[in-house]
């Protein structure tokens, strides 16, 4: 059973679902379409360590939205407005998803996304509606200080690309 939140920020969702326990493990369902009637096209699996922090990131040109959940681990999860007539635009939203509370978090075109890793071994799936555009990509930076998001954390592992992200006043609309 899979019970669907709305959050501030316009439709931007948490999914959370009840996890079933036996003496085996345990199941629960990841996405159900009739609780999201997008067509996810690609789901890829990423796998950080403790105080790594992938994004934030989009893409302009085929924009996609995201269901984003996690396997193994605990996640902070960051997103941030970026459609322009919006309320919440610059604003940003964030949450843990963990193996544990079984929250994801279904994220419309128009929001950079971000992530940092919190436990020793994070597996965390994306679920898209559209591919990989790696000539549309950009980011912004994670300390970005317009955004002032609080990561709790001095120093985190980036990667090369994301150490040249951009500032949230360089990008182009």
């Amino acid at each position: 059973m899979m019970i669907r939140k709305k959050t501030l920020f316009k439709d931007l969702e948490i999914y959370e679902t009840k996890i079933f326990n036996d003496n085996r493990g345990n199941v629960r369902e990841a996405f159900n379409r009739k609780d999201n009637k997008k067509q996810l096209r690609l789901s890829v699996v990423s796998k950080s360590k403790k105080n790594v922090i992938r994004g934030l990131h989009y893409q302009i040109k085929k924009p996609q939205d995201k269901l984003i959940g996690v396997l193994k681990g605990k996640i902070l999860d960051v997103v941030v407005d970026l459609r322009k007539n919006s309320k919440t635009f610059g604003k940003h939203f964030k949450i843990i998803l963990s193996d544990k509370n079984c929250k994801s978090i279904y994220i419309p075109p128009g929001f950079i996304h971000g992530f940092l890793g919190l436990d020793d071994e994070n597996l965390v799936i994306y679920s898209c509606t559209n591919y990989r555009d790696k000539n549309s990509e950009f980011g912004v930076k994670w300390n970005d200080k317009d955004l002032n998001i609080k990561w709790n954390i001095k120093k985190p592992i980036l990667s090369k690309k994301d150490k040249s992200n951009l500032s949230f006043k360089e990008i182009k609309f």
